[in-house]
């Protein structure tokens, strides 16, 4: 049975404190999650992010079945804060004047669609560019927009399976293991974000824009990291280790008398901090089996035994305070629930509530970034299935009641469907 969660109203933003990406305009053709992060991003530091959807149906993250409130999602409600939203029937002529006119006056456009798409609705970046020089169009797919494979369609735990990051995670003796969060994509919708922000940048010295390119199996292969380097050096296969790199006895999981813990002794330092005055145990350096870092690795299945036996004679709370006060890496093993109640997140005021059209209000989780003068914008919930279209169409395009009509009247925004929602 579950329980709603209590959460405070967000402490509000300094009033005086600038928007580090306001007056930005983008036009966010993505849906699903790595797009979305991305255009996210932009809007929680002040860009005004238009997010294009089609009718009816919308992003179809708005019916995953996590969690709903309000009739959207929590997937939906988790990557699309900060935005407008307006649906626009792509296959519909007078649509697609309403996305180029859009494009035309826009700095960003951002799209995960299947290859080809942008490109058959004449909203590809050659397509849209000469009219717009200083446009930074930024693509996100599965491998590519160039290249024999650029049409594959793609998604992230088939990237994590295809790159070799599956391979790494799990135990040694069991299967390769995904990533229980979509990490792939949410690493992409981070690199995509960084692409644009560096085309932001070249802008300023060059004076245009351009098309930036990114890719889930890209950035699921760089996300190897040093075990993909080291194959290259060494030629050797890097296998699982499960929560202990290398298979070192003094970095992962040990269980106290009352629970897991984590621990992180990756260095001499700190192991014999962790041996001295955590546990009193100065023959645990001095005999030659665990006096050295060659020597421990070696004989890493008796020391871990001999950790385990130690660990559980005490509880999580007593070996945190010694490793604290040692200044020994150590943590919780945490459930979602005991990490989104623990003290890191309340006090650090990591997660609110926002007020919501028609749930009345939904959580909210701060974006990971802090910047002392350009704070994040103040923010609003994910807009509902095309909340903002009729009030985008006046404020950006100039169109008058009677315009909007005749765009719903054609079909812009879906059989039978209004202008807005509101």
């Amino acid at each position: 049975m579950s329980t709603e969660v209590v959460l405070p109203d967000r402490e509000p933003r300094r009033a005086d404190a600038p928007a580090a990406l306001s007056g930005l305009l983008v036009i966010d053709f993505t849906r699903v999650v790595a797009g979305p992060a991305c255009t996210q991003t932009l809007a929680d530091f002040g860009a005004d992010v238009i997010k294009i959807e089609q009718p009816g149906r919308g992003d179809d993250t708005r019916a995953y079945e996590h969690a709903e409130r309000g009739g959207e999602s929590a997937a939906y409600l988790s990557l699309n804060r900060n935005k407008k939203g307006m649906a626009l029937d792509l296959a519909n002529p007078h649509a697609r004047d309403i996305a180029r006119a859009l494009i035309g006056k826009a700095d960003i456009v951002v799209e995960n669609f299947s290859s080809s798409v942008m490109e058959k609705f004449g909203l590809d970046y050659p397509s849209v560019s000469s009219t717009n020089p200083g446009l930074i169009y930024c693509s996100i797919s599965a491998y590519g927009r160039s290249g024999p494979f650029a049409w594959r369609s793609g998604f992230d735990p088939i990237t994590q399976a295809e790159s070799g990051f599956m391979s790494l995670n799990g135990f040694a003796d069991g299967p390769p293991v995904r990533t229980g969060p979509p990490i792939i994509d949410l690493a992409t919708g981070m690199s995509a974000c960084n692409a644009i922000l560096l085309a932001l940048a070249a802008r300023q010295k060059l004076g245009c824009g351009q098309h930036v390119d990114v890719a889930l199996f890209d950035v699921a292969l760089a996300m190897t990291g040093f075990s993909g380097m080291a194959y290259l050096m060494s030629g050797v296969n890097p296998t699982r280790t499960g929560n202990s790199p290398n298979d070192s006895p003094t970095v992962g999981v040990y269980e106290a008398s009352d629970g897991p813990l984590y621990v992180a002794c990756a260095n001499d330092r700190l192991y014999q901090r962790l041996a001295a005055e955590v546990f009193g145990r100065p023959d645990l350096l001095s005999d030659p089996r665990f006096a050295t870092r060659k020597a421990r690795w070696i004989n890493r299945a008796q020391l871990r035994r001999i950790i385990a036996d130690i660990f559980a004679s005490d509880s999580m709370d007593a070996w945190i305070a010694r490793m604290n006060a040692a200044s020994v890496p150590v943590g919780r093993v945490r459930t979602v629930e005991q990490a989104f109640n623990a003290p890191e997140v309340r006090t650090r005021q990591r997660v609110c509530r926002l007020p919501h059209a028609t749930a009345g209000t939904i959580p909210n989780i701060e974006p990971p970034i802090a910047m002392q003068l350009t704070p994040t914008v103040e923010p609003s919930a994910a807009p509902r299935l095309g909340e903002h279209t009729a009030a985008i169409l006046r404020d950006r395009l100039g169109y008058s009641e009677q315009d909007i009509e005749r765009s719903r009247r054609a079909g812009a925004f879906g059989e039978g469907e209004p202008a807005s929602r509101v």
